[in-house]
């Protein structure tokens, strides 16, 4: 059996997709949330309209570890590590562990497995990532991810585990370039939303996208990823996605930077504390992320989208 720990929208949609070929367990934080669940078969607080399958199991409070074959590990990055200390009886019986995040933890510099296996030690663990919005995998809709596990062997087995009909699952042992990769797109789409919502146009946004892969590939490489895994899902798929799509809250958010409008603070943004970790991390190696600086500069509140777009345009003319 599979366990989902997290029952925000993504992994309400992963555990919907999962159920469709075999019993399914999603758990929640709050046992009044799970509560509701079970009672109207829909997570109403993250993903409404989509009903919850029968073989699909609510859970909450702690849980024995019996006969699981993995625990996709669905929190955001910036609240990963808490959950992990507050879970890790539960976590370390629990299986190979999957990150189903996409960020950098803004305090350490982090990534999410690093971050699971320094707070849960001994185990075994992996990322789950691509372009893919909860609201399509929830419907059923085709949806391709990455599937990055250093244990080659362990990544051969999940996969056909966490395949079912609408979800296809590649997979990689580069778990470094898989978590970089989402992680750093998110911080390019806040830039390109921002262009988008300053009313700077299509043309603008295609030059961030482009130059931002650049960025991304960059820093990626300095950080330990093979080169090719930015090409992939994980990478430039993922950031395609999130770039062009009012479905991605870093879009947006970036939009209402753009726009000079209050944004929601309870939507997660990962990629606004990303940006800054990245930027810390680059410092660190002597690598120079324009975009990623524009956008701490933008979140923070340091600079308008047009002092930001100037600065880098007006970066020295290099070749491409």
């Amino acid at each position: 059996m599979i366990r989902i720990m997290g029952a925000g929208a993504f992994g309400t949609a992963l555990a919907v997709s999962l159920a469709r070929k075999g019993p399914v367990e999603l758990w929640a934080r709050e046992a009044a949330h799970a509560r509701e669940m079970r009672q109207m078969r829909q997570n109403a607080r993250r993903l409404p309209g989509v009903d919850l399958p029968d073989n699909l199991a609510i859970a909450t409070g702690e849980m024995p570890g019996a006969d699981l074959a993995a625990t996709l590990v669905a929190v955001p990055t910036q609240k990963l590590r808490a959950f992990c200390r507050d879970s890790v009886e539960m976590l370390s019986v629990a299986g190979p562990l999957i990150a189903c995040c996409k960020g950098v933890e803004l305090s350490t510099g982090k990534r999410p497995t690093e971050v699971i296996a320094e707070t849960v030690p001994g185990s075994v663990c992996g990322i789950l990532t691509g372009p893919s919005f909860a609201a399509d995998i929830a419907r059923g809709l085709p949806t391709a991810l990455t599937l990055a596990c250093a244990d080659e062997e362990i990544g051969k087995r999940l996969q056909p585990q966490l395949t079912t009909p609408n979800l296809r699952i590649y997979r990689s042992t580069d778990v470094i370039g898989a978590e970089l990769g989402g992680a750093l797109k998110n911080v390019i789409a806040i830039a390109a939303g921002a262009a988008i919502g300053a009313g700077l146009g299509q043309s603008a946004r295609a030059a961030l996208i482009t130059r931002g892969f650049a960025e991304m590939v960059r820093a990626a490489e300095a950080m330990g990823a093979v080169r090719d895994t930015l090409s992939g899902l994980s990478g430039f798929g993922d950031l395609v996605l999130t770039c062009t799509s009012d479905q991605s809250r870093n879009y947006r958010f970036g939009l209402s930077l753009g726009r000079n409008q209050p944004f929601d603070g309870t939507i997660t943004v990962e990629g606004a504390a990303t940006a800054e970790a990245v930027c810390e991390l680059a410092e660190r190696v002597g690598l120079d992320l324009p975009i990623a600086r524009a956008v701490t500069e933008l979140v923070k509140g340091r600079l308008r989208v047009a002092q930001a777009m100037d600065m880098l345009l007006s970066r020295p003319l290099k070749e491409e």
